[in-house]
């Protein structure tokens, strides 16, 4: 319940000084003109119950005023109703899981730190069908879109390297991404690819994929994982046990930018974990779901409920201080 007019209840502080006359006027009453030694012969007097209602008036008139108040600030109730419109996206993350993504330039290494910001990134959205492909030397598809995002960060936390045999086939990865997309009907169509590597494996080149996904209307946003230079590796020695090496890092930034101009997407270099959820941050705002709101508000008064007792307790209280009992005399 709301109030039109809640400015209105302070009139309800005028309660303490109409209650303080209506004590005072009632203990002040001038004395009577005629004074009795012994009244107990007048107890039986017809009329005498009229006399207890001296203080009727005055609580019928104090409710009447509560009554009265509340109604002219309007207690409303209010149903609202919102209906929402979304044209969603279908957007299939694409990672690659290859052996290489052990490296710990991104922390705590690059598949898990790619992983958490996916995770993150999946959370901020609202009505879109994410779906998951994951590749090393072959692709396939981990979960298709989906609205079910519980079930994708499920799925998304269980991913691990050596799965499929190693190796980077990134033209294998977008097909099979589009392949999830190209039936879509959405309003647009994503496929956020994340890679550390070279292409060097598959029976699709990169290129041939992005003009795949270009007859398909799809935009890929390219991501290459990792810092530049040399990336810290934990490999197995036999005789000193486990231990790292610097790995140089290889990223085909020239093929993962021309991927993204013929789709219409945008390149990124995530050389830190820091970096990364910064790119997933900017997709994210470059691929907002629209949502149209329309709210129906349905408002009914309930001042009557108050304003119509109100009324009657004041004209009940000027007939009881009129005919029904006696007004003190003055």
């Amino acid at each position: 319940m709301s109030w039109a007019n809640p400015h209105l209840l302070w009139l309800l502080l005028l309660l303490i000084p109409i209650i303080s006359y209506q004590i005072w006027k009632q203990r002040n009453k001038k004395n009577p003109s005629l004074l009795f030694s012994n009244t107990s012969g007048l107890k039986n007097l017809s009329g005498n119950w009229r006399s207890y209602g001296i203080w009727v008036a005055p609580l019928l008139q104090i409710l009447a005023f509560v009554l009265i108040v509340i109604a002219l600030a309007r207690p409303q109730y209010k149903n609202t109703t919102v209906e929402r419109n979304a044209e969603g996206i279908d957007i299939v993350l694409t990672l690659d899981i290859s052996t290489s993504m052990k490296a710990e330039d991104l922390k705590p290494n690059r598949l898990e730190a790619a992983k958490g910001v996916a995770e993150d990134f999946i959370n901020k959205r609202i009505s879109d069908r994410i779906g998951l492909v994951l590749f090393a030397r072959k692709s396939f598809t981990m979960v298709p879109p989906t609205l079910d995002y519980d079930l994708l960060k499920r799925l998304l936390e269980d991913v691990q390297m050596g799965v499929v045999e190693d190796g980077t086939a990134i033209g294998m990865g977008i097909a099979t991404a589009v392949n999830r997309l190209k039936e879509s009907n959405a309003e647009s169509k994503v496929i956020i690819l994340l890679t550390d590597g070279q292409n060097n494996a598959g029976e699709i080149d990169p290129v041939t994929a992005a003009d795949l996904a270009v007859s398909y209307d799809i935009k890929v946003y390219t991501i290459g994982a990792g810092t530049r230079g040399t990336a810290p590796y934990p490999v197995q020695d036999p005789i000193f046990g486990d231990r790292y090496q610097n790995v140089e890092v290889n990223i085909d930034e020239e093929m993962l930018a021309q991927i993204a101009n013929m789709t219409n997407g945008s390149y990124f270099r995530a050389t830190d974990t820091e970096k990364l959820e910064d790119i997933y941050n900017q997709i994210d705002e470059l691929e907002k779901t629209e949502i149209e709101e329309v709210i129906y508000t349905d408002v009914e008064d309930l001042y009557p409920r108050f304003l119509i007792p109100g009324i009657f307790l004041l004209v009940l209280s000027i007939i009881s201080e009129q005919f029904i009992f006696r007004k003190a005399t003055e």
